[in-house]
């Protein structure tokens, strides 16, 4: 395939809000439009409408609008379109049902089990595209050798050898889809368990259906052949409720065209940044189809392969910013969720940031919100406004789209106006007898931008390093509407020194398909050791994917331009973290088979990215892939700027900064020439895009007619220690910047799965008295616990602290949580500060300290000396030095205990310990780069400040709540109480004092400390209460010492809330801990009891061992059902994908759904718990800690849940376990539902509006 000649060529972005369009002329001139994607009265479709007038323009001929356009001129049309991503957004796709294997009806509505906010106490998600299931009686296993149950004859597959425990019934499916047919829904998805490696019984469903009349099909085992079937399950119902709707789009856009575009080269982009035929573009692929463009458009134009410096992508539009990375190969992830949908399908990298150019300015301060709306237009004021109101946008360059017919100027004196009133609202509430003088409308809207900038530098930072990459070492591509305002600051803000504007950047996505590749890929899963005996085999399947892969783009028209890359999902045999890895620059020896050294490349990559490699560990591909190209000849062609000369600007301006308004020069990018120097501060404007050079940056116009920037270091800008409220939220966003890059280094280094993989710790940064500043992510028994270890060692060590010293502690008396939990402390030290000036400390569970039972999680202990080895205030590290002889010792302690046993996995611990140390390292580092740029007074002055917001925030609430309390009983006193299943009482009375916005939690009469392991440590009690305070404020608030400051805690000594030294306590941080938070918003009568356990379920036996925690009901509370099948409170563990489960551990799943009706009546009903069933293929010993079980969940005004105990079978081989988990309790009274306020319909992207990996890396450590 190759350029046309003598006619025009299209590529064209269709976005939510505009069109872009690139077209390519006959005579080799090119020409850009932008219009309106939704203009009903001007025409039917964008897309066509910008085709004809580009046409009608160059040729001088009439095509009326109303006739189908000629395509006799036209060589090529590519597109990108959001038409799947708005579908699925406002969830208008097709009415779809789902068939799948019996016994996981529910399995996509419970999903991963983990709420997405985890303050949020109304579970709000996205509900299921389904509209009705048809559960299929059929069954295949993977055959296991040691299986002791009766065996089935083998089938094999791509490496896996199977068992059919039970066939397909087709007649019964037919009856059944017979039915679904007769309700109207003709399209269908196919979702069966294992049917990625064995795909028989999902093809004869697909037949059967297509054969019926359903008019859409997709079968997993097609739409994605991976293992895993949550992720599977839901790129298949999106692929079959979107491309009905795609195709009857492109239906529509065909239509507009003579001869419906049959004899014109139609492609469309896929999210994998590759072109495929119209007829191929599809619902799962579709869903990046926009933004990739813009992905492969700064590519290509701004990576040199000469230089080799990766880019970061900076797409900042109208509500959101997209962020990607590209140094020479596109990064591609295979799961990330859009709009609450987990897609598995390969997918360009791109990040988006809930901040854009029209994104809303508001003030807030603890309690307090000042929104502004510009009245004019009908909205809110945005970060648009800001740079209009600081001068850095001139209204008579920009279009007339606004006001109510979209014809009027942007009005500077409207938004002037509504700033002036939120400026005089900014210094109100900060009025303060002898503070400094108020705040001018300039330092609020450059506030507004400065903190709009720090939250786009917090994703760019986190792509970069979660990788082990220098982000200081890119250079920022910009391009989107809105980005030029911005990058200068940006590129600063992450030490970046050079800033690449495309000369296209106002319509860089649709320039990028014009650049793109057709793009064929095939994938199918693989079960082989990367071994040489494996070789011959993976080269076979190597050979006939690609041959499809050719020659499926040879029917396309592609012959000798065809390129193909290989690709194996590699993983180390054990663990979880799988690596789509390319053999390129590694060629293939006699110890690698013929597509490449995928070895060297593994292990490169994974040191690369992880700071280790494991090499006595067996490498296992889990996939293999191929992607085909086909390299459609268009060059991105950089044709010379022929301009020569001085430009002078067309006019000058005023614009703020820093320092004050600083004259600024005005210039028309068409007029400048190749070469010219615009030294900042300056404006350039083009039609589609306004750039600002800063002061100290150096704007330089390319041969190709781009803007290169160079970006001079920013002057030292003295602060004071008096609070500044912009300064506020950008040290707010630092410190956590500081505790999140922490993580990152933790997750990298380590090496064991629950670390690693699991992403179960926490990172965070305390003050100079040990109380907390900032902690991410936000595991909630970890919330307030890790203070009390600080501070425990402030008290203990004192001055016996020296720098180089790293101290290890996890012993409930010092702020532990359970053994598990190993929190490592690193003081920070300053030059001439003879104590530490700051703390950062990292907390991990590793998966085996020693103790009674593999895991350290034993469910009958009953001392702490059966639960692991011990820590009090262990230094861990001396004058720099690791104490790897003493450590390993403590390690081993527990062995001369009766039936215990020393750690059983050192080699872990001793490598995650290091981990946490290098995480410690990094956030040390960090705190004394913050230090050095504003100096320790100022630092610590607003970690001050960033405490008493929070503490200010809680006070409010408190006062809200002793207000509402005394006109409703003229008390200021509540108190609650609430059993465990042994009885044990958890007493509780709050006594507020409304002036102060202070309360007293006491917890005295709660019972005594029990001889089993459900004693919580006061660390724990404090974890549920800031959880319960945070969440109850209702707003997102810093987590820190401060929300505790109001507060007063009286927990008796020896109680079950603050057990002897030597009790037994795992069962406290994962039992009781729900039971505190029950009983502290049972007293505040804000929402109705949830499930109330974790339902801690682990077997094993010599060979491997399993854990995990099962969901149940939510509560419901004041307006909204309680969510069935989710985690709630003080968990939210991501539960194993059921066929993972069943191809690691001897087990079978053998079902998974809800409970119906077990969840409270009321006007608002609990949520449902679940039915979890497990067959054991052989003998394992089976431990269970739950609650619940006798002592039911509470409502508030309704009825309570039902429970049930668990089944207890026999644990030999075809042992079963059923496990019947808690639903949640009802809110008001049942016979007030007739009339149900009805929930508000929202457009899912203002609930789910992020995506990408780093949204998904912080959803999965928020899922621990």
């Amino acid at each position: 395939m190759t350029e046309t000649k003598g006619k025009f060529d299209f590529a064209i972005d269709r976005g939510g809000t505009f069109t872009d369009v690139f077209a390519r002329l006959p005579d080799g001139r090119e020409r850009v439009l932008k219009l309106l994607s939704w203009d009903p009265q001007n025409y039917k479709d964008a897309p066509t409408e910008g085709i004809r007038r580009v046409l009608e323009e160059e040729t001088g001929k009439v095509f009326p609008r109303d006739k189908p356009v000629d395509t006799s001129l036209i060589g090529w049309i590519r597109m990108g379109t959001t038409v799947a991503t708005n579908a699925l957004l406002e969830r208008e796709g097709e009415r779809t049902a789902l068939l799948v294997t019996k016994g996981f009806k529910d399995l996509l509505h419970i999903g991963t089990q983990a709420r997405p906010k985890l303050f949020d106490l109304e579970v709000s998600m996205p509900e299921v595209l389904y509209e009705e299931v048809i559960e299929v009686d059929e069954r295949i296993v993977l055959r296991q050798d040691s299986c002791q149950l009766p065996r089935k004859d083998p089938k094999r597959s791509t490496g896996d050898s199977l068992e059919v425990w039970r066939e397909l019934d087709l007649e019964r499916v037919e009856k059944d889809l017979r039915g679904v047919l007769s309700r109207g829904i003709t399209s269908l998805a196919v979702l069966l368990l294992h049917s990625y490696t064995w795909s028989e019984h999902e093809k004869a469903v697909g037949s059967l259906a297509r054969r019926l009349g359903f008019t859409q099909v997709s079968l997993s085992s097609e739409v994605m052949p991976m293992v895993r079937a949550v992720p599977r399950g839901y790129t298949v119902c999106a692929d079959a409720y979107l491309t009905p709707k795609i195709r009857q789009y492109l239906k529509g856009f065909t239509s507009g065209f003579k001869g419906g575009l049959k004899d014109v080269d139609v492609l469309f982009m896929q999210s994998d940044g590759g072109l495929t035929p119209m007829e191929q573009f599809c619902g799962s692929r579709a869903i990046l189809s926009g933004p990739a463009g813009g992905v492969v458009g700064y590519a290509i134009t701004s990576y040199s392969e000469m230089e080799k410096k990766p880019v970061i992508g900076f797409d900042m539009g109208g509500t959101s910013t997209d962020v990607s990375r590209y140094a020479g190969q596109y990064e591609h992830v295979f799961e990330a969720t859009t709009a609450g949908v987990t897609l598995q399908a390969p997918q360009l990298d791109i990040n988006t940031v809930a901040a854009g150019g029209g994104s809303r300015l508001f003030f807030r301060s603890a309690g307090h919100r000042f929104d502004t709306c510009t009245l004019a237009r009908g909205g809110p004021l945005t970060v648009t406004d800001a740079n209009l109101a600081l001068g850095r946008l001139l209204p008579s360059f920009f279009p007339k789209i606004f006001g109510p017919g979209e014809n009027e100027p942007l009005s500077l004196e409207e938004t002037m106006k509504h700033f002036h009133r939120l400026t005089q609202e900014i210094n109100h509430f900060f009025t303060v007898p002898g503070s400094k003088s108020e705040m001018s409308v300039e330092e609020v809207a450059i506030g507004f931008i400065r903190v709009a900038n720090e939250a786009m530098c917090r994703p760019i930072r986190a792509l970069t390093q979660a990788k082990g990459h220098d982000t200081s070492q890119h250079v920022l591509a910009c391009f989107g509407g809105a980005g030029g305002q911005h990058a200068c600051a940006i590129a600063r803000a992450l030490g970046m020194k050079t800033v690449f504007i495309h000369k296209y950047s106002g319509v860089l996505s649709a320039y990028g398909l014009a650049l793109a590749d057709v793009v064929e890929e095939v994938q199918e899963p693989c079960s082989l050791q990367y071994e040489q005996r494996s070789f011959s085999q993976l080269n076979h399947r190597v050979d006939l994917l690609t041959q499809r892969c050719c020659d499926t783009l040879r029917a396309r028209g592609f012959t000798r331009s065809i390129t193909t890359e290989v690709f194996f999902h590699l993983r180390y045999e054990g663990t979880d973290c799988a690596l789509m890895v390319s053999a390129s620059g590694y060629p293939g020896n006699a110890q690698s088979c013929r597509a490449g050294d995928f070895r060297s490349a593994f292990t490169k990559r994974y040191l690369k990215e992880f700071g280790f490699t494991i090499p006595d560990r067996a490498i296992m591909v889990d996939d293999i892939r191929v992607r085909g190209s086909g390299k459609s000849g268009i060059q991105s062609a950089c044709k010379p700027n022929l301009k020569h000369g001085h430009a002078k600007p067309v006019t000058m301006t005023r614009c703020y900064f820093e320092d004050g308004y600083l004259d600024t020069s005005v210039y028309l990018w068409e007029e400048l020439p190749h070469g010219h120097v615009v030294q900042g501060p300056a404006i350039i404007i083009d039609k589609n895009s306004t750039i600002l050079v800063e002061p100290c940056c150096e704007a330089r116009l390319t041969e190709g007619g781009d803007v290169c920037i160079a970006v001079g270091s920013d002057p030292h800008c003295a602060l004071g220690t008096e609070l500044n409220t912009v300064q506020l939220s950008i040290f707010s966003h630092r410190f956590m910047s500081i505790a999140e890059q922490m993580g990152r280094v933790l997750q990298r280094t380590s090496i064991s799965t629950n670390i690693k993989e699991r992403l179960d710790f926490s990172c965070a940064v305390f003050g100079p008295d040990g109380g907390l500043v900032s902690n991410a992510p936000h595991i909630p028994v970890h919330l307030g616990a890790m203070q009390e270890t600080v501070q425990y060692q402030i008290r203990s060590l004192g001055n016996n602290l020296k720098e180089g010293d790293v101290i290890l502690s996890n012993h409930p008396c010092a702020g532990g949580s359970h053994l598990p939990d190993l929190t490592v402390i690193t003081p920070v030290f300053r030059k001439g500060v003879s104590s530490p000036v700051f703390f950062v400390a990292s907390r991990g569970h590793h998966a085996d300290i020693g103790g009674i039972t593999p895991g350290s999680m034993p469910p009958h202990s009953t001392s702490l000396q059966q639960e692991g080895a011990v820590f009090t205030s262990f230094k861990l590290v001396t004058g720099g030095v690791f104490q790897e002889e003493a450590v390993t010792e403590a390690l081993m302690a527990p062995a001369q205990y009766p039936d215990c046993s020393g750690t059983r996995n050192l080699h872990d611990n001793l490598s995650d310990l290091r981990a946490q140390v290098a995480a410690n390292q990094r956030g040390s580092q960090l705190v004394e780069e913050l230090i050095d740029s504003y100096g320790l007074a100022v630092v610590q002055a607003y970690m001050g400040y960033i405490q008493s917001n929070a503490e200010l925030a809680v006070r409010d609430m408190l006062k809200a709540f002793a207000h509402r309390r005394r006109q409703q009983t003229g008390s200021l006193e509540v108190e609650s109480e609430d059993f465990m299943d042994d009885g044990t009482p958890i007493r509780l009375r709050v006594q507020i004092n409304e002036e102060e916005g202070s309360a007293v939690f006491d917890f005295t009469g709660t019972g005594t400390e029990v001889w089993g392991n459900c004693n919580a440590p006061r660390a724990i009690t404090l974890s549920a209460l800031i959880y319960c305070l945070r969440c109850m404020v209702g707003q997102d608030i810093p987590l820190n010492q401060g929300c505790l400051a109001p507060i007063k805690v009286i927990i008796p000594p020896g109680s079950i809330l603050q057990p002897s030294h030597n009790a037994a306590v795992v069962g406290g941080n994962v039992l009781t801990s729900q039971r505190v938070v029950d009983v502290i918003f049972r007293a505040f009568d804000v929402c109705a009891a949830s499930q109330g356990c974790m339902n801690n379920i682990s077997f094993g036996s010599v060979k491997s061992g399993y854990y995990e925690t099962v969901a149940g009901g939510a509560g419901a509370g004041p307006g909204w059902n309680g969510r069935s099948g989710v985690h709630s409170h003080m968990t939210n563990t991501r539960i194993t994908d059921p066929e993972i489960l069943e191809k690691r551990y001897p087990v079978i799943l053998e079902q998974f759904s809800l409970r119906p009706s077990s969840g409270g009546a009321g006007k608002y009903n609990g949520g449902d718990g679940v039915i979890r069933k497990l067959l054991f293929r052989e003998k394992v010993v089976l431990s269970v800690l739950t609650e619940r079980r006798s002592t039911r969940p509470y409502g508030l005004m309704g009825n309570l849940s039902p429970f049930y105990l668990t089944h207890k079978n026999p644990l030999g081989p075809c042992g079963c376990k059923g496990l019947y988990t808690p639903g949640g309790g009802g809110y008001g009274q049942e016979d007030e539902a007739n009339k149900r306020p009805q929930t508000k319909r929202r457009r899912l992207n203002e609930t789910f509006p992020e995506r990408g990996s780093v949204f998904e890396y912080r959803m999965a450590q928020e899922g621990v």
